[in-house]
């Protein structure tokens, strides 16, 4: 087991980050924690790290106790956190060096790991680090974190602020990274990248909801839900939520999603309903069942 989380709480004063959560992340494999800002995740990420101290509970990483075998596990894992924290003024080069050094190690010896990834950035190799784009900033930031070979990687919110191309770029080398043994714990606000993850936790409020494959809980999830695409949203949605058997109702990208409370609803009688509403040429269709569909019901 590479990672192994028991019972951890952690508070802020009286506010409760992290409420007694547990899970298990197998060696080599690749989990997500997904949910909105604040839900717990960056917490998470610095009580495995050993930069904070859990109220309760205890955990490992690649065998190691957080607490009494906290060097060890800062020698194991790589840590990219969600704000860009290198070095601004120092260079792609020269930050990649540095923290080579720190690690004992050099970018010659650990230059396999790093290849597919550093060979993008490496025509900006002279260009200081505050200068580069988004995307570019990502990729030096995960080379630094992977420099010294780690066991684990914790990757805390990578692909946020970074482009469309940039987000499934990096997806893609997390992949690669995988197939080298490399345990990897990424955490995400974008719903859509939780399919990307061989498991993933869904974490609101310090809590974690439910824990398995993307495919097993979008498949788990009894409730049919119908496409609605409207000509007036808020209209629409203001109606939809007064149909009596109405189960939940929110905007889902171009469309509404509707479930109704049962079990024999006809869409025809919802149709009826609109129409008698006013709403005109309403298309009402079964929905194709997202990870963010289920996170909403939970």
């Amino acid at each position: 087991m590479s990672i192994k989380v028991q019972n951890i709480s952690k508070s802020y004063n009286k506010i409760k980050a992290v409420d007694a959560i547990s899970f298990e992340v197998n060696s080599g494999e690749l989990f997500g924690l997904i949910g909105p800002d604040g839900a717990g995740k960056t917490t998470i990420f610095r009580l495995l790290t050993t930069l904070l101290i859990a109220d309760e509970g205890n955990a490992s990483v690649a065998d190691y106790d957080v607490i009494e075998d906290y060097k060890a596990i800062r020698n194991s894992v790589g840590y990219m956190p969600g704000k860009f924290s290198l070095y601004q003024d120092l260079t792609v080069e020269e930050n990649l060096t540095f923290f080579a050094t720190i690690f004992g190690t050099t970018i010659e010896e650990n230059y396999d790991l790093i290849e597919d990834i550093y060979v993008q950035i490496e025509p900006f190799k002279k260009r200081r680090a505050g200068a580069l784009s988004g995307g570019m900033k990502q990729k030096l930031a995960l080379c630094c974190a992977l420099i010294h070979a780690p066991k684990v990687l914790f990757l805390d919110e990578p692909t946020t602020g970074v482009d469309p191309v940039s987000r499934k770029e990096f997806w893609q080398m997390l992949k690669r990274l995988q197939q080298k043994g490399i345990t990897i714990l990424v955490s995400t606000p974008y719903m859509d990248e939780a399919s990307l993850c061989d498991r993933i936790a869904l974490i609101q409020k310090g809590k974690i909801l439910k824990i398995d494959s993307p495919q097993a809980i979008t498949a788990n999830y009894e409730k049919v839900i119908y496409d609605i695409q409207p000509k007036n949203t808020h209209g629409l949605i203001h109606d939809l939520k007064n149909y009596p058997s109405h189960y939940s109702v929110y905007a889902f990208g171009e469309f509404i999603h509707y479930i109704d409370k049962n079990s024999d609803f006809n869409p025809n009688d919802l149709q009826d309903y609109l129409q008698q509403k006013s709403h005109k040429d309403i298309i009402i269709k079964p929905a194709q069942t997202t990870i963010e569909d289920v996170f909403m019901d939970l």
